[in-house]
C-alpha cells in the first residue's frame, strides 16, 4: 500500500499515508503499549480518534503534533475510559466538540452512528457500527489509504476481551461485517486500537474468528469435564496464560457461557 509505515520500535508513529499513530504513555497487560490516538488528514483540517486517557503530557504532545490545524472532530472508537478519558480535556485543548455512539461521552450537538460519514479536508471516515467488545463500539473506514480503524474490536496483537457492557454474539456478527467489508472495499491494513498496525486485515480477521470458534470449543469441553464457574473454566482452557491475565479472561468467559447457554 502506497504510504505505509510501520516503524520497527513499535505502534508509536506508525500508520498510513493519511493517519498516524500517536502513542498514549498508559502500557498496560489490557492496553498493550498503551492506546495509540490516531490523527487522520493531511491538510488544514484533521480528525483525531481515540485522544486517549487524561494524561496532560500526551495531549499536549498530540496538540502539538497539530501544528496548527484545525481538528474537525474528536471521534470516539468506543467509551472506555483509555481511548475516551483525555477527550473532554483535550477538545478544550484543541477547540473541537466530541462524537461518539454513547450520548454520555458527546462534546457538541452530534452523535456518531453507523453510516455516517465524517470528513476533513482531504479524507473521509464512514463509520461501521461493531458492537461486541462494548455496546458503543465503533470502527472507521478511511477509503483514502484503504485502511479500517478497528478500535479494540481487533487488536494488533492478541484478541480482545469481551467487556461487561459488551456482548459476544453481537462482536462475532461485527467481525464477521469488518471481514465481509474489507474484503468488499479491498482493505489493505487494520489500524487497531493498542498495537501495531495489521497489514493483513483477511488474515487477521480469519484468525480472529477462528479464534472465538475455538475458545468456545474449549469451554464447551471444560464444562463437558465438570468446570462450572467462570473461574474453573479459565483454569482449565487458560491454564498455559500468565495468571494476572485471568481476571481479563474471566470477563471472556462469561460472555461466552452467556452466548452458549443463550
Amino acid at each position: 500500500m502506497s504510504g505505509l509505515r510501520i516503524p520497527l520500535h513499535g505502534p508509536d508513529g506508525a500508520g498510513t499515508a493519511h493517519a498516524l499513530n500517536l502513542l498514549a504513555p498508559n502500557p498496560s497487560e489490557m492496553t498493550l503499549d498503551g492506546t495509540n490516538t490516531w490523527v487522520v488528514g493531511l491538510g488544514e483540517e484533521v480528525l483525531v480518534v481515540d485522544p486517549g486517557p487524561d494524561d496532560e503530557g500526551h495531549l499536549a504532545r498530540v496538540a502539538g503534533h497539530l501544528d496548527g490545524r484545525r481538528v474537525v472532530a474528536i471521534l470516539l472508537s468506543h467509551g472506555h475510559h483509555d481511548h475516551s478519558g483525555g477527550a473532554a480535556a483535550f477538545a478544550r485543548l484543541v477547540g473541537a466538540p466530541v462524537r461518539a455512539l454513547d450520548p454520555a461521552h458527546r462534546l457538541g450537538e452530534e452523535g456518531l452512528g453507523d453510516g455516517d460519514v465524517i470528513t476533513a479536508g482531504d479524507v473521509e471516515l464512514r463509520v461501521l457500527g461493531t458492537p461486541g467488545h462494548s455496546f458503543d463500539s465503533l470502527c472507521f473506514w478511511l477509503p483514502q489509504d484503504r485502511a479500517i480503524l478497528t478500535g479494540d474490536t481487533v487488536l494488533g496483537r492478541g484478541t480482545t476481551v469481551i467487556a461487561p457492557d459488551g456482548d459476544l454474539a453481537d462482536y462475532l456478527r461485527s467481525l464477521d461485517l469488518l471481514r465481509a467489508t474489507a474484503e468488499r472495499v479491498g482493505a489493505q491494513a487494520l489500524l487497531p486500537g493498542h498495537g501495531p498496525v495489521l497489514p493483513d486485515p483477511i488474515g487477521a480477521l480469519d484468525g480472529y474468528v477462528a479464534h472465538r470458534r475455538r475458545r468456545l470449543d474449549q469451554i464447551r469441553e471444560a464444562r463437558r469435564q465438570g468446570a462450572a464457574t467462570p473461574r474453573e473454566i479459565v483454569e482449565i482452557v487458560y491454564a498455559d496464560v500468565d495468571r494476572s491475565l485471568w481476571p481479563a479472561a474471566e470477563m471472556s468467559v462469561r460472555a461466552q457461557m452467556t452466548y452458549l447457554d443463550g
